[in-house]
């Protein structure tokens, strides 16, 4: 049994933000002048977003990065004078990004290596997810790219729909949550996105494409009819996905699900291989899978996170 004060009451969110100078690590350091502390650029999750979109959100104010997150990192819990709480961390690679301190929160930022933030970070449950980050950047599991596997949002009813199966619409409440999944997209930001021909799908991909300007391109063997006909044809799309090894998202239907399933399993690593949903829906509508492939070692999915849009 879950003791009830373990629920954490404050909720927040950052990123280890890396790169690599002449083939060695380094990570990013932040000092703040209201403690007089070293840390990781993080900070609390504001209401109608995600704990992704605070992590990124964080990282912009306090130092200027606009960055896409990579491998999910160790959360840390602590108590403040509120009760416990929980920082979510993910890493980001920030090559060729110069930080720019906001001077209020934000007074220095350091490149430094992980030996040297081992020796400065001031608050010891820190040191988690740089453990992680290094244990990664050894394995070749630190530079990735992710594939985005998304079921699309809150369609209108089967049963109230007369007219052909693919002109079915998101519903009042899927095109509020189409906006949403829009913002935690901007997470990843895929360049790439893939999608059943669909109303519904569609419709769930555009408010994304408009935000981050994304290419679209229509996938016919993902639709439910010509997945169910041709499920051959449906995995080999998704197949595809890993071909250009850039980041990609796939919106498509409940029933193709459990197909895409089928070929991403083949690219996960023994210690991954129960993280795929096992039974039906897989996904609720508008939640979405994110894969981390690794940059290194071609077709290797290193993690795997569900997430779901902010639901008002």
């Amino acid at each position: 049994m879950t003791d009830s004060t373990d629920t954490p009451k404050v909720v927040a969110a950052g990123a280890l933000c890396w790169r690599l100078q002449k083939g060695h690590l380094q990570v990013l350091l932040i000092h703040r002048p209201r403690y007089d502390d070293w840390s990781w650029p993080k900070g609390k999750v504001d209401a109608g977003e995600t704990p992704p979109q605070a992590a990124v959100r964080e990282v912009q104010e306090e130092v200027g990065l606009d960055i896409s997150l990579g491998v999910p990192l160790p959360s840390v819990r602590y108590e403040v004078s509120a009760g416990p709480k929980i920082v979510y961390y993910w890493a980001a690679k920030a090559e060729g990004m110069t930080p720019q301190p906001d001077d209020d929160e934000v007074d220095r930022v350091l490149w430094c290596s992980p030996a040297r933030a081992y020796e400065l970070l001031s608050m010891t449950a820190d040191k988690l997810p740089l453990d992680a980050l290094v244990n990664a950047h050894s394995e070749k599991r630190l530079d990735t790219w992710p594939l985005i596997l998304l079921r699309h949002a809150k369609a209108k009813p089967r049963s109230s729909w007369t007219r052909a199966e693919g002109e079915r619409p998101l519903a009042g409440s899927g095109l509020r949550q189409a906006k949403a999944v829009g913002k935690l997209l901007m997470c990843w930001r895929p360049k790439r996105v893939r999608s059943s021909p669909w109303d519904r799908c569609i419709q769930t991909v555009i408010p994304y494409i408009k935000r981050s300007g994304a290419k679209l391109k229509h996938v016919e063997a993902v639709t439910e009819h010509n997945a169910k006909r041709k499920p051959q044809k449906a995995e080999a799309a998704v197949r595809a996905l890993f071909d250009k090894a850039k980041p990609v998202v796939l919106c498509t239907h409940r029933p193709v699900l459990p197909l895409a399933f089928n070929v991403i399993a083949k690219h996960l690593p023994e210690a991954l291989a129960g993280s795929l949903p096992t039974s039906d829906p897989y996904l609720k509508a508008g939640h979405l899978l994110v894969f981390q492939v690794s940059s290194h070692d071609r077709g290797r999915i290193v993690s795997v996170e569900k997430h779901a849009p902010y639901d008002d």
